[in-house]
């Protein structure tokens, strides 16, 4: 599903300061379209989850970004080894 960026923001329970922090940060990379940003489900997920981070375990900004960085390169390692072919050990 695509959200458009008032629609996000309902569903994510954030403001729009909130929103252009996590933006600048790039916590959030939503496709850019000639007239605003499109949001998937993945950006809302993602939004969870800081929300999670910083409320309920108290995580600081860095720590934000240190997390999602690591959910990231986990996202793409999965996503290399599911495409690509699976080496037999000692080739």
């Amino acid at each position: 599903m695509i959200l458009k960026r008032t629609e996000f923001m309902a569903r994510a329970n954030v403001d729009e300061n909130t929103l252009e922090m996590w933006l600048a940060e790039q916590w959030l990379l939503p496709i850019q379209t000639a007239e605003d940003e499109a949001f998937s489900d993945a950006d809302l997920a993602r939004a969870q989850l800081i929300q999670e981070l910083r409320r309920d375990f108290g995580v600081n900004e860095a720590g934000v970004s240190v997390a999602l960085h690591l959910l990231d390169q986990i996202h793409d390692l999965r996503a290399a080894l599911q495409r690509g072919p699976h080496l037999k050990k000692g080739n």
